[in-house]
């Protein structure tokens, strides 16, 4: 690869919770260990909205609504101060790190869209497919809406 071409985009997506991270340490290892690294890297956190955590609860919860906004920026800087530090900790600080308001399944498929990703990187709760069902999953939603490949990273169960 010459220093005029441009590298691919790996958009990888984090969340509140251990499987997303994980996924991101994985991808650190096996993509962004060798240098120069193949991809670009852009790690997309979605903010839910006030109104989608609230919902429909009715009279007073506009009150609540600048309150929660305040928490919810609070929270999501706190996901992107964590990811960066995982990425500095491996040594990979070319990053664009984004907070994108939305639910997560449409987020990453637009960070896809914006960033032109040859890749997308999702965490996997392990869900079996009736939880995967009722709960939506991310990860199964990218799989199939996504306009590049996307893989999948596991957390292995530990044997007890």
């Amino acid at each position: 690869m010459t220093t005029t071409e441009e590298k691919s985009v790996m958009v990888v997506g984090i969340e509140d919770n251990q499987h997303s991270f994980y996924a991101l340490e994985w991808t650190l290892d096996h993509f962004f260990g060798t240098s120069p690294s193949l991809f670009k890297l852009v790690i997309v956190h979605a903010k839910p909205s006030p109104a989608s955590v609230i919902g429909l609860t009715g009279l007073g919860s506009v009150e609540i609504l600048p309150s929660l906004e305040t928490d919810l920026k609070k929270i999501a800087a706190r996901f992107v101060e964590k990811a960066k530090e995982i990425c500095t900790a491996k040594s990979v600080n070319d990053v664009i790190v984004e907070v994108e308001e939305g639910d997560a399944r449409n987020v990453l498929c637009e960070a896809v869209e914006k960033h032109h990703a040859s890749i997308l990187v999702v965490g996997s709760h392990g869900y079996g497919v009736l939880r995967r069902t009722v709960l939506s999953s991310v990860s199964d939603y990218c799989a199939h809406h996504a306009h590049c490949s996307v893989m999948i990273v596991k957390k292995p169960k530990h044997k007890s």
